[in-house]
């Protein structure tokens, strides 16, 4: 064997050592909100802040880790105006020892966050941590921003940008973005798209009507706006009379567009909720006899186009298999890049599944 090949065996060799003495990152306990429509759901009227300071404490408690042992909280929260809700269920909680941050990865938010903490306990700085997201659309702020310029003009309804802007590729506008563009670069037509959907639906009623999600979910106790109080444990967003006719006499959202196949029956709704997760040091675990519910062993990041948003899974899929070996997902949990994983896709739009498929 050529030496050069026996010293890139060895440093891979010695990497792999250096991942497996790593400290173990696993999931002790899990909750989630029930999830609501925004703007027209139960949630329309309750508060990120709400959420997350019902959900925190659940998480702890279902967990079983001693409060006065965590370590940070990290929470996603994408549209919220730059606040650290984190930090502020800590202290609304009964945690004000602890520090708490708030991350932003647009969808991926929630997943970053659980890296991070993973990363904290894999490093071996820090051994009980809480992490997850929240996301209110409903109560989303909107502000005034300053137009550059020599008078005081001010565009009113603002977001920060996500991404440099353009005609393909608009920051507000998601079904053209992700959703046509996706549609148009792999051939998916209205009909694809449609059948998708409706699929999605028939499978979230069929999961909810077995009992699937009882055990994930928090029941809360909701103050509507005339002081009645409503309970709230069942995901609001799958519809029961979902069908492909229904969904095929939908209007596309930008009739402007020749040929545009995007509808608010096969594109992402709008949603409100928060969930969580404890991670722990795998032996902080055992030796307080934890329930351990998965092993977090590696994860993956990656960045297209803009225009390509739809398409960003397989870049993941690839930094999972296919990149350099030292640096897949794959070898990292310490398994050949020749196995081909099962991936699960959390894409909302029906083009962007409809490709992974």
């Amino acid at each position: 064997m050529p030496i050069q090949y026996l010293i890139r065996f060895a440093r891979l060799t010695a990497r792999r050592s250096e991942v497996e003495n790593m400290a173990t990152p696993v999931i002790v306990g899990a909750a989630r909100t029930a999830i609501g429509r925004s703007f027209k759901g139960t949630l329309v009227n309750t508060p990120p802040e709400t959420l997350i300071t019902a959900i925190l404490p659940e998480v702890v408690r279902r967990s079983g880790v001693d409060p006065a042992d965590i370590d940070d909280i990290i929470f996603a929260e994408s549209h919220y105006g730059g606040g650290d809700l984190a930090r502020y269920a800590a202290t609304a909680t009964g945690l004000e020892h602890v520090p708490g941050q708030s991350v932003n990865r647009h969808c991926a938010g929630s997943l970053t966050a659980i890296g991070n903490a993973a990363a904290q306990i894999g490093s071996g700085m820090e051994r009980v941590l809480i992490a997850g997201g929240v996301q209110s659309l409903s109560m989303t702020p909107l502000t005034n921003w300053r137009i550059p310029g020599p008078e005081l003009k001010f565009e009113e309804r603002w977001m920060p940008p996500t991404h440099v802007e353009t005609p393909d590729a608009p920051a507000k506008d998601m079904s053209i973005t992700v959703g046509w563009n996706t549609a148009q670069s792999e051939g998916i037509s209205r009909e694809q798209m449609d059948a998708w959907a409706a699929r999605s639906h028939e499978c979230a009623i069929a999961a909810m009507d077995a009992g699937k999600f009882l055990d994930e979910i928090l029941p809360l106790k909701i103050t509507q706006v005339d002081g009645s109080v409503v309970d709230f444990s069942v995901d609001e967003h799958p519809r029961r009379d979902t069908t492909i006719e229904k969904l095929a006499g939908l209007k596309v959202l930008h009739p402007e567009i020749e040929g545009f196949s995007i509808t608010a029956g096969n594109s992402s709704g709008t949603n409100d909720a928060a969930a969580g997760v404890a991670l722990v040091d795998a032996d902080y675990a055992a030796s307080n006899n934890l329930n351990v519910m998965a092993k977090v062993k590696a994860w993956a990041a990656a960045g297209v186009q803009p225009r390509d948003c739809g398409l960003g899974a397989l870049a993941v899929i690839d930094r999972c298999c296919s990149a350099p070996a030292s640096r897949t997902v794959m070898w990292r949990c310490g398994r050949s890049t020749r196995h081909s994983p099962r991936c699960r896709s959390r894409r909302a739009r029906g083009s962007a599944l409809t490709r992974r498929r």
